[in-house]
């Protein structure tokens, strides 16, 4: 018989995690964008607790201040725009509109601009991020 004072004490583990209330960007390729296990393959805008699916069929290029009125009057401190596979420039009147706004903007291609989303929206930050699938154009 064993000495019950020679048993090793049971172990246990504890996992710590850090939980944050937001949509995380899964991926971005050619297939689309996937966000909480649905592809995307037209392009997207993304909040911390929402996605906007076909939310244009604009070019980069053709985008206007009003296409932003949704975003904008959620008051993220930061959109950014996800331009593709390649990065591209914004309309300058976007641009003035939102800084008018008080609202930071950035572009850059998709996979940057979702990594970019991922990790101000764990962190907390007011962000939104209008994604452009990746194309061979």
């Amino acid at each position: 018989m064993r000495n019950p004072l020679h048993q090793k004490p049971p172990t246990s583990t504890v996992k710590i995690t850090r939980e944050v209330s937001t949509t995380s960007i899964r991926q971005v390729s050619r297939a689309g964008i996937e966000i909480a296990g649905t592809i995307y393959a037209d392009t997207v805008a993304v909040t911390s607790g929402s996605v906007h699916e076909r939310w244009t069929d604009k070019s980069v290029e053709a985008l206007l201040p009003e296409d932003f009125a949704g975003l904008v009057a959620d008051r993220p401190d930061l959109i950014l725009l996800g331009t593709g596979k390649r990065n591209a420039f914004a309309p300058r009147d976007l641009v003035f509109s939102l800084a008018r706004e008080g609202i930071g903007f950035e572009v850059m291609d998709t996979k940057a601009a979702a990594r970019t989303y991922n990790v101000l929206a764990g962190d907390g930050r007011r962000v939104a991020a209008v994604l452009f699938p990746e194309r061979d154009d």
